[in-house]
């Protein structure tokens, strides 16, 4: 057999070797896909790696506006009403165990997103105890009632664990 030819197989080979050590993304596809292709030619040229792109941020959770028995008030992207707990006075949310299970906070991914009627200004975050980021209006923690139907308001103006549940509206007051 040619010794070029050998040399040809066993640098493809190699380079598939390397190719199946590394993750499961495209450029490692691409890497295989260019070293099984390679001409005897281009074998002795030494190939640089591609540079992996940035991850991009995807964007968060969309806040917006609707029309409402109690006005215009917040719901998320997907038509849930939103509301705040009276008893937070800051961003912080008092709201955990039992509570967060009736009144799941809202969180997000990215950068929360002012929708139609949100004011992108009032829009923040803050950290949960568990590190899942809840989105603020405001400066108050937002939160969804865990029996609300997408465009339903079913838990307005409650009173549980210690304070009152109430919407919000596009200022970012509580709606009385």
């Amino acid at each position: 057999m040619n010794p070029t030819r050998i040399l040809t197989i066993a640098l493809v080979a190699c380079a598939l070797a390397l190719a199946a050590c590394g993750d499961d993304d495209e450029s490692s596809d691409e890497s295989a896909a260019t070293a099984a292709t390679t001409t005897e030619a281009e074998t002795t040229a030494t190939e640089q790696p591609k540079p992996k792109p940035e991850p991009s941020e995807k964007p968060g959770i969309e806040i917006a506006t609707a029309d409402s028995e109690f006005g215009t008030v917040l719901f998320d992207g997907d038509d849930q009403a939103i509301y705040l707990f009276d008893k937070e006075t800051s961003d912080t949310s008092e709201c955990y165990g039992e509570c967060a299970a009736a009144w799941p906070p809202v969180i997000t991914d990215g950068e929360p997103q002012a929708g139609n009627g949100a004011d992108d200004k009032l829009l923040g975050t803050t950290e949960r105890d568990d590190g899942a980021t809840q989105v603020t209006y405001n400066g108050h923690p937002l939160y969804y009632y865990v029996d609300d139907g997408p465009g339903q308001i079913l838990c307005h103006d409650v009173v549980e664990f210690g304070g009152l549940w109430l919407v919000v509206d596009p200022e970012g007051n509580a709606v009385q």
